[in-house]
């Protein structure tokens, strides 16, 4: 794509260290969409985009190694929330940008994250997270990585919450469309089976 020629490099974390209670406690990135692991529809999105592929895993640490470049893990073992893998990604980043996405939304395009990446560039100093209608997706974000002391020392005085805390830190939107079927958000095993027979 042109745009992508144009974009600063980044490096990307996939969010796969959650404890899956809405999915009885499996673990999400390994469970099965359309003939895949979730966490394979992610890295096949992502894998073009960066030289540093990170996925942030707090079990099955062997069945996620092929996918990414890195693996990082919470330093707590239970399970504290995507907070606390994403310190773990931004201590590991290698570039001065951290794309961030949740596992289970596998029908993001590089449209979206190109967009994303190229709003950052435009304002490097603050997170930028998707916002489609009232609703913000910190999870869907880019965070530049000078921002870790800050983020660290939110984490020690109690804040768990990255919509809040991004919000604090002069977070920004990307406006996306209030029913954007790219942000569809497959964290049930309802939502997973009905959007599995979705023709590609």
């Amino acid at each position: 794509m042109p745009l992508e020629s144009s974009l600063q490099p980044c490096s990307i974390l996939l969010l796969a260290g959650g404890r899956g209670q809405r999915m009885g406690g499996e673990d999400k990135g390994l469970l099965q969409w359309r003939g895949q692991p979730l966490i394979a529809h992610l890295q096949r999105l992502t894998r073009p985009l960066t030289d540093d592929l990170i996925i942030s895993c707090n079990r099955n640490h062997d069945r996620y190694a092929p996918y990414a470049d890195q693996l990082v893990s919470d330093d707590s073992p239970d399970f504290p929330g995507p907070l606390a893998g994403i310190r773990a990604g931004l201590a590991a980043a290698r570039h001065p940008h951290l794309l961030v996405l949740p596992c289970d939304v596998p029908a993001l395009d590089v449209q979206l994250l190109n967009a994303l990446r190229d709003t950052a560039q435009h304002n490097p100093l603050w997170p930028v997270m998707v916002r489609h209608g009232d609703f913000w997706e910190p999870l869907i974000c880019i965070i530049p990585t000078y921002l870790q002391a800050e983020i660290e020392q939110a984490w020690h005085a109690g804040e768990r919450s990255p919509r809040k805390l991004f919000l604090q830190l002069g977070g920004i939107g990307l406006e996306c469309p209030a029913d954007d079927p790219r942000l569809a958000n497959l964290n049930t095993p309802q939502l997973l089976h009905q959007r599995s027979g979705v023709s590609e």
